[in-house]
């Protein structure tokens, strides 16, 4: 099955330096019929074409497949609803994850195979002076374009790498992204609706749905004031092209700097609410332990939970793997990316003994306090054996990657230190 390629580069192209909006009409006449028609289909699966893939835990292996539409290489979680990871080797290439290999996460199994641009609607209603129906062509052409550069990570990305192991997606660390989100500010959509006074949150839902009726819609809220902070935006476009279907198509939430629960696809419908939310995605799911970086000790009771919110920042070699043999002598560039969560990359510290000394990293061009960060370091072993050498990302609001792992039942938020054993010959 061909990668579908309906949605054209016309709403504006990216170049690594600059990014030029195109024709608002082009993109919204050629981003129509992006489907998964066949995606969920026997005849998809019995052509698909995978190759196996050891990942560094138990019962880590996985399929790399190419056969999802308007994707490249994936490494395969879970057919339906799809779970997809992007293989790690791709965060080496750009700070910016291409479209094609960006992760996918879906909780709810019935995912519309097309969605029309033409007819699309998203609703705006609930404690407001004038609900609202927009179309896309009056998203794009009625409202101020912005542009943001921020990390989608979903909450349970590294699960798999918990001990004592914990149930859920058994995710490496490919479950995030990060891209240049372009759109509109959810502010402004609410403005035009009008935001009535004693409103408390706004919540949000898209075109998914369970196999069966009783199965809860998938809804997640933000308080009033975070969703009109001037940041969270309603999203059309992903590093220069119309969102790819799975991962959101036509529009989806971006709530910058939190866990990408909160960033609804196939977003359709906003409610603002005039008393706390206590839909199941909100009361049951997605809690954490209300204790430093989500941590308790297995089997600890009492604890009081919160929903999930900010994320928390960490970083990761990119051009180095666990056994890589490096030349005694020689000076080689190691480098990685870094994220500071809910606040901006202060700055990365690499370890080249296990931690007894640190440094800082040199890093890369910001692209935006919510992105992914370039660090490096030139690193030259001077006698043979194995070397162990470690990062942390410290963010500026302070916070910084704990030297030991957290543990949750969820297995949410793990951000401890990253390391890689060389060895030098």
């Amino acid at each position: 099955m061909k990668p579908l390629q309906q949605a054209a580069p016309d709403l504006m192209q990216r170049s690594t330096s600059a990014t030029q909006q195109l024709s608002r009409r082009r993109f919204l006449a050629r981003a129509g019929g992006i489907g998964l028609t066949g995606l969920l289909g026997a005849s998809a699966w019995e052509a698909m074409a995978v190759t196996p893939v050891e990942l560094p835990f138990v019962n880590g292996r996985r399929e790399l497949v190419t056969s999802f539409p308007q994707k490249a290489a994936m490494l395969l979680q879970r057919t339906r609803p799809p779970l997809l990871e992007t293989p790690f080797e791709v965060f080496d290439q750009s700070v910016f994850t291409p479209n094609d290999r960006f992760y996918v996460r879906w909780h709810l199994a019935n995912i519309p195979s097309s969605v029309d641009p033409a007819t699309f609607r998203l609703n705006i209603r609930g404690h407001v002076r004038q609900p609202l129906s927009l179309t896309l062509d009056e998203l794009s052409r009625e409202f101020e374009p912005f542009e943001i550069a921020a990390v989608n990570q979903c909450s349970g990305n590294s699960r798999a790498f918990f001990s004592p192991r914990v149930a859920g997606g058994q995710w490496a660390n490919g479950a995030m992204g990060n891209a240049l989100w372009r759109g509109v500010r959810l502010k402004d959509v609410l403005d035009r609706a009008g935001v009535n006074a004693g409103a408390v949150q706004v919540r949000f839902s898209g075109l998914d749905a369970g196999i069966l009726p009783q199965t809860p819609n998938f809804l997640k809220s933000l308080a009033v004031d975070h969703a009109r902070d001037g940041e969270v935006m309603i999203a059309y476009a992903m590093n220069g092209e119309p969102l790819p279907l799975l991962n959101g198509f036509p529009l989806r939430l971006v709530v910058p700097g939190w866990y990408a629960t909160y960033w609804v696809k196939m977003l359709d419908n906003i409610e603002v609410l005039d008393k706390p939310d206590d839909n199941f995605w909100t009361t049951k799911a997605y809690l954490i332990p209300d204790t430093p970086f989500a941590n308790v000790v297995p089997g600890q009771k009492g604890v009081k939970m919160i929903p999930i919110n900010r994320m928390l920042p960490r970083s990761f070699f990119t051009n180095l793997q666990d056994g890589a043999v490096l030349k005694v002598g020689q000076t080689t560039a190691v480098r990685g990316i870094a994220f500071g969560g809910d606040s901006g990359v202060a700055k990365v510290l690499f370890s080249s003994d296990g931690g007894g000394r640190w440094q800082e990293a040199r890093l890369g061009p910001d692209q935006g306090k919510y992105g992914f960060r370039r660090w490096e370091v030139s690193l030259r072993l001077p006698s043979p054996g194995p070397q162990k050498l470690m990062i942390k990302a410290v963010n500026t609001a302070g916070s910084a990657q704990p030297d030991h792992p957290n543990w949750n039942g969820a297995g949410f938020m793990r951000n401890v230190i990253e390391s890689v054993t060389v060895r030098a010959a």
